[in-house]
């Protein structure tokens, strides 16, 4: 598979590279832009407030750029946290998407948003203080009706961004459970 994963409000960190890694050596290809031209936050609140300043139209502008090039190939979208709710605003506006995998987030649904069976999983931490269990009744109710075939997996505990290693919100157990089943949905794309 073709993948372009996003990264999180935290940037381009060690941990977004270490997951392309082993998507690579699992036999895939894989693109990691840097929307944040080269800043990293040590905390959400200042990647935030530099994700604000950049702006959301910014913000996606550079997202769209970096996977032109490559979206006639039928990519697979993936992110992080805000990298998961750019994925997924790509995926659904990019009719030869093979794939949408979200890790730590996602996004609003356009009420027009039609896919065709498009494969979806998502991992997210129970609770998540991002993503709230009413939100994401809600969020799975509109994916299925866009057309999304969406598979949901909670992990009691874990923060999160409960795969990056270099955060607090790390939980080994969560984040191994989280890669074996996200790569276990790629091989049947």
């Amino acid at each position: 598979m073709n993948i372009m994963l996003f990264h999180s409000t935290y940037g381009l960190r060690p941990a977004v590279h270490e997951a392309a890694d082993r998507l690579r050596a699992a036999g895939h290809t894989v693109w990691t832009p840097d929307l944040f031209e080269g800043r990293t936050f040590d905390t959400v609140e200042e990647g935030m407030a530099f994700q604000d300043e950049l702006g959301k139209d910014e913000l996606l502008k550079r997202a769209v750029l970096a996977a032109a090039p490559y979206s006639e190939r039928g990519l697979v979208y993936a992110g992080f946290s805000l990298g998961a709710a750019t994925a997924q605003t790509l995926a659904l506006g990019d009719e030869k998407a093979r794939g949408l995998l979200l890790l730590h987030g996602t996004s609003d649904i356009a009420e027009n948003a039609s896919v065709d069976e498009l494969p979806v999983q998502l991992h997210v931490a129970e609770p998540d203080p991002f993503e709230s269990d009413d939100w994401l009744s809600a969020w799975y109710l509109q994916m299925g009706r866009a057309g999304a075939d969406v598979e949901v997996y909670r992990y009691a505990g874990a923060g999160h961004i409960f795969t990056d290693p270099g955060l607090d919100d790390y939980d080994a157990e969560a984040a191994e459970s989280a890669w074996r089943t996200a790569l276990g949905f790629l091989e049947t794309l």
